[in-house]
């Protein structure tokens, strides 16, 4: 229903002056009987002094006004030289025009124009002696002077407390799952205002804009015929209250539904897809909650082109029910056809065939349009990528559509450079950079080099790399290094060159089973510890060995995860060529476990095993060899530092100093064969921060066969910050049972849970 709008004047003649008065302005002109130099002159009072009058300037000056007036030429105008008539003779032209005038009166009759003061109108004479009475002088009207308001001054605008009183919304909360008094809440103006306006308009002007939130907090519920009236209590002197009284009235529910479309496969699919049902009071959360559902079900079983039109929802006040109707234009049934891709290419079709997970013929989904948008961003060689199906026109046997999958994609810059610093206890100093060029060799073939310059370590690689070689998310890498070692538990300067097939897990998609295969030869001249002399030796390993992997994944996140099990195989079978052929097999279990006991609460513990089969622990390279301490083993103790262990002089020992505060000894890890780990974690988590108790236990042992005796521990806490990319770490802990030559304390920051 639509409202008339009001006249905003009366045939021009109101106006608003500045006082806030509206005044009757009268026409230009002398009143009757009264020439206009007769006319006395009122007596209009000026304004007071200490009246607060807008300031006025002229539009324009008096120069720019008399140069805007153009000369008047004679020549141009010859009425400018004509005599001006006299006053007779405009008397007698007037005479005359009002006789034409006269003459086309109705029936000619000339009565209405001869000045009697007494008309026939109607064949009854009319007498009015006011007609030709003499006006009353100005002088004998009471004139009242002008009072001019004072402008407002807002140092005295007085600040208005008031609260606020909603009723009526109890019934209607007691009807829905929504509780509309805490949606009122939410968005009040009155609310947000917390009690305190600067004056009573403002208090008003909130009210009405809460007036129209209740109405369509009502409308959105169903209740699309309720009532709200409002005003503004001021019985209290200390605060006004603004009052909102809701009477709901009646919930509307739906009637009928109509989904107007064309055919489907499975006949059943829309019905199936819009949960709404008939009966169900009128939500609009309902009512798109349903639409979106269907919007996203039709492209997922084979209707990429459907578009849902403009609802219409007719209400019949007398049944209090709602006739539902929506067009749905489903467009052909089709299924995936060719790939075709524009833009500034980084790979071409080819490449995205071997990304895709969809066969052509198969029956189109739009969740493998996601997956393959996905996927594209995944390579990271793309600033901007779309994916989207375009009519063929091609038809299938069945009667389906091909529809061709356009990928528009625009390559960005594939080259890159990290670096990263840090410093760890057991590890010293530590810089890291790398440079690669992640497309050098299309389609997603990297170029790597790295290097390490630290305390304990220095060294440079060169990786190729091809990601989704040949399959989506299998990656194949060749790798050269060099490395110098300058650990604890050995010296060692290092070259390998290996070469490794994955499929794993990535941030986007975590994969329930992985694996990795590879083959590696590795050069190595090391520092060890020479059990018949108790000294240290220097020797050079050639080895050369095989790499399998296998690991299951059931947890719910890669980097935090909360729930589930997770468990990784690593097998290397190796050939030592020290002195002859020696053959022995590397092998090790990690496993882990997830249990959420409350909604904040989880408790998580893992376990694992390593052991080294066919070779004698000072045939195998000290680099080769297990090591236990650390942030991922046992949390404690030192980087290595846990195990076996030879006691050697220490050379910085002055026993004649009597000042001397080092260690007469150095206690270095020479490492073990088998080893056994375990660790539990209580973690709990308050918004983006947690804390974490912990206790870890293990031990490195000489035999190939760990045998669970001298089993050390370590305990903890933590704290933990978390992000968009997983929780940040800092872990202290102590060793139980401290011994001579170990740390007192550890303290470890990284990014990710401890396991």
């Amino acid at each position: 229903m639509r409202r008339a709008a009001a006249p905003l004047c009366d045939g021009g003649r109101t106006r608003k002056g500045p006082a806030g008065w509206w005044l009757a302005l009268p026409l230009l002109g002398a009143s009757p009987g009264l020439a206009a130099q007769d006319q006395p002159a009122l007596d209009i009072p000026s304004p007071p002094a200490d009246a607060d009058l807008p300031a006025t300037e002229p539009v324009i000056d008096d120069e720019e006004f008399d140069s805007s007036i153009p000369d008047l030429v004679a020549e141009d105008d010859p009425e400018l030289d004509r005599p001006m008539e006299s006053i007779a003779e405009f008397e007698r032209r007037i005479a005359a025009e009002q006789g034409e005038i006269e003459d086309m009166l109705p029936l000619g009759d000339p009565t209405l124009a001869d000045g009697d003061a007494v008309e026939a109108i109607a064949d009854a004479p009319i007498r009015d002696a006011e007609l030709v009475a003499p006006l009353p002088p100005l002088e004998s009207f009471d004139v009242a002077p002008v009072e001019f308001a004072e402008a407002a001054n807002d140092e005295e605008t007085v600040e208005v407390a008031y609260s606020v009183s909603l009723t009526g919304l109890d019934e209607a909360d007691r009807e829905t799952d929504a509780n509309l008094r805490d949606m009122f809440k939410d968005f009040s103006a009155l609310r947000r205002g917390d009690g305190n306006a600067a004056n009573i308009a403002q208090v008003a002007a909130r009210l009405r804009e809460d007036t129209t939130l209740v109405e369509r907090i009502l409308a959105s519920e169903g209740w699309f015929a309720g009532s709200v009236e409002t005003r503004i209590d001021r019985s209290d002197t200390r605060e006004v209250t603004a009052v909102i009284e809701v009477a709901p009235g009646q919930r509307f529910s739906l009637g009928s539904i109509t989904l107007d479309a064309g055919p489907v496969e499975p006949t059943d699919l829309l019905r199936d897809n819009f949960p709404l049902v008939i009966g169900e009071p009128i939500v609009a959360t309902r009512v798109q909650a349903a639409e979106a559902l269907l919007a996203f079900a039709l492209p997922q079983n084979g209707y990429p082109f459907a578009e849902l039109g403009q609802r219409d929802i007719l209400l019949d006040r007398e049944t209090g029910e709602g006739e539902y109707s929506l067009p749905v234009e489903t467009g052909p049934r089709a299924r995936f056809g060719a790939i075709r891709t524009t833009g500034k290419l980084a790979f071409d079709a080819a490449h995205i065939e071997v990304l895709k997970r969809f066969e052509r013929g198969d029956l189109y989904d739009s969740r493998d349009i996601d997956d393959l948008r996905q996927a594209l961003v995944a390579t990271g060689l793309l600033s901007a990528v779309s994916v989207r199906p375009e009519r063929s026109g091609e038809q299938a046997e069945d009667g389906t559509e091909y529809a061709t999958i356009l990928v528009e994609q625009t390559a960005g810059p594939p080259r890159s450079i990290t670096a990263s610093a840090g410093y760890g206890t057991g590890e010293g100093f530590r810089v890291e950079g790398s440079w690669s060029h992640r497309n050098l060799f299309p389609p997603e073939g990297a170029l790597i080099a790295s290097a390490v310059l630290g305390t304990e370590e220095q060294g440079a690689s060169v990786t190729f790399r091809r990601s989704n070689a040949g399959k989506r998310d299998r990656t194949f890498q060749l790798t050269a290094e060099a490395l110098h070692s300058n650990l604890d538990a050995y010296e060692a300067y290092t070259g390998r060159l290996a070469a490794l097939i994955s499929y794993d897990s990535t941030p986007i998609w975590q994969k329930p089973f992985t694996y990795a295969f590879g083959v590696q030869l590795i050069g190595t001249n090391e520092q060890d510890f020479d059990p018949a002399t108790g000294g240290l030796v220097r020797q050079t390993f050639f080895i050369g060995g095989l790499t399998g992997q296998v690991g299951i994944d059931r947890t719910d996140s890669l980097l935090d995860p909360t729930r589930g099990f997770k468990a990784t195989m690593l097998v290397e079978p190796e050939g030592s060529l020290d002195g002859g052929f020696t053959f022995y097999t590397r092998a090790q279990l990690d496993a882990s476990a997830y249990l959420p006991a409350s909604e904040n609460l989880v408790l998580a513990g893992r376990v694992r095993i390593g052991t080294i089969q066919g070779i004698e622990r000072f045939e195998l390279a000290p680099s080769r060899r297990f090591y236990g301490g650390g942030g991922g083993s046992v949390r404690g103790f030192g980087y290595q530092e846990l195990g076996p262990r030879a006691v050697l002089d220490n050379p910085r020992f002055d026993p004649t100093d009597p000042e001397e505060t080092a260690s007469p000894f150095l206690y270095r890890p020479i490492g073990g064969r088998s080893l056994v780990e375990a660790a539990a974690e209580v973690r709990y988590r308050f918004g983006d921060y947690g804390v974490v108790g912990f206790v870890d236990a293990g031990q490195v042992y000489e035999a190939s066969t760990p045998d669970f005796s001298d089993i050390r521990f370590g305990v903890g806490v933590g704290a933990r910050y978390y992000t968009n990319f997983g929780p940040l770490r800092v872990d202290f802990a102590i060793p139980l049972d401290k011994r001579e030559g170990e740390n007192s304390f550890a303290l470890y920051i990284g990014i990710g849970q401890a396991f």
